[in-house]
């Protein structure tokens, strides 16, 4: 599925990231594994710290910070938005809406539109997907996209697959439209029959927790977990991304009429600087153009790693001037997306602790 727009933008960014920092050599502990075959691990997947929350920390906690500050800074006033998108697998209920709870908890206006959005990965895009349709809308000015999880509460800390690169974190992003003609591409795929290559088999109707699923198993190679916490199968998903996110971009690309060469910059979500080194030596894209440090910074916070990626490496240009990006989010679904655009000229672009 393609897409395609005229005159929209961001027009600010924020990370929110957990005060409390975690670090692989630390934690080496806790994994059944020979210390040296850790360290070879640590250099490959490119682990080293990761940001993680407090217990009973949730999303709306993360998403209410980061705004507050923004009103606090006077770089956005409640009264401007008209719409609150929230992307997350990590919910603070079942119901109500995640998203409805920041709202009542900054006192927004009544008059505007409050939407979740269940996708993990590719979530950022698929968020600003969701932003440039809504601004079609006369009535919507201003839409503030919020992506955030909090995925270490559902990672067993023995699972040496998956909790040393699990990272929490939000990202505020503003989208309006632009007085320019920005043409923006995007593209979208999904598969559901691979579903279960990254799931939590239990917690919802169809398998509810319980004391059974809560037991820790052994799952292989001395990882431990229950059906509780996330699993994820690392051939399939390294597989599945190498063999379809390369079309996917070059697919985007023959849709803009655009080379490899005339994008500055990849933003794409960084599950372990590992797959994403393959992916790039795959595209022949160069490393400098990739940004691969976020895993090994902050920890792979789902769709959050691609605002991080930009927010932590390419601040000090796009506050300054407008880069041509390619963004894309692949994962859980499993879904993939990527999109072409210009970014910058932005009114913020930092990093805030949450404490």
């Amino acid at each position: 599925m393609n897409f395609k727009f005229h005159h929209k933008r961001i027009t600010g960014m924020l990370a929110v990231l957990p005060a409390r920092e975690a670090s692989f050599i630390d934690e080496m502990r806790n994994f059944n594994f020979p210390v040296s075959r850790s360290l070879k691990l640590k250099e490959v997947m490119g682990y080293d710290k990761h940001r993680l929350v407090e217990p009973g920390v949730c999303v709306s906690d993360l998403a209410v910070h980061g705004l507050q500050r923004l009103f606090d800074a006077g770089l956005l006033q409640p009264s401007e938005i008209d719409a609150l998108l929230l992307v997350t697998q990590c919910p603070d209920y079942f119901m109500p809406p995640t998203s409805n709870i920041i709202q009542g908890r900054l006192n927004l206006k009544q008059d505007m539109l409050c939407l979740d959005i269940n996708q993990g990965c590719a979530g950022f895009v698929i968020g600003l997907l969701q932003a440039f349709l809504l601004l079609e809308q006369e009535c919507i000015r201003k839409v503030v996209l919020v992506n955030a999880d909090v995925m270490s509460r559902k990672t067993s800390t023995k699972d040496r697959n998956s909790y040393p690169l699990i990272g929490d974190a939000a990202s505020i992003t503003i989208v309006e439209r632009d007085a320019e003609d920005s043409l923006i591409h995007a593209n979208l795929r999904m598969d559901g029959t691979r579903n279960e290559a990254l799931m939590i088999p239990a917690g919802g109707f169809r398998l509810p927790s319980s004391a059974e699923t809560a037991v820790l198993e052994d799952v292989g190679d001395n990882n431990f977990r229950g059906k509780d916490h996330l699993r994820m199968d690392g051939s399939a998903v390294f597989n599945f991304v190498q063999v379809e996110v390369p079309p996917m971009v070059e697919d985007l690309l023959a849709l803009a009429g655009k080379r490899h060469e005339d994008v500055d910059y990849y933003a794409f979500h960084q599950p372990n600087k590992f797959m994403l080194q393959k992916l790039a030596d795959k595209m022949k894209i160069p490393y400098a153009k990739m940004p691969m440090n976020v895993v090994e910074r902050f920890g792979n916070s789902s769709g959050v790693t691609i605002p991080l990626a930009i927010v932590s490496n390419l601040a000090g240009q796009v506050t300054k001037e407008r880069l041509f990006m390619c963004l894309a989010g692949f994962g859980v679904g499993l879904t993939w997306s990527s999109m072409l655009m210009p970014l910058g000229q932005l009114n913020f672009c930092e990093i805030v602790d949450y404490t």
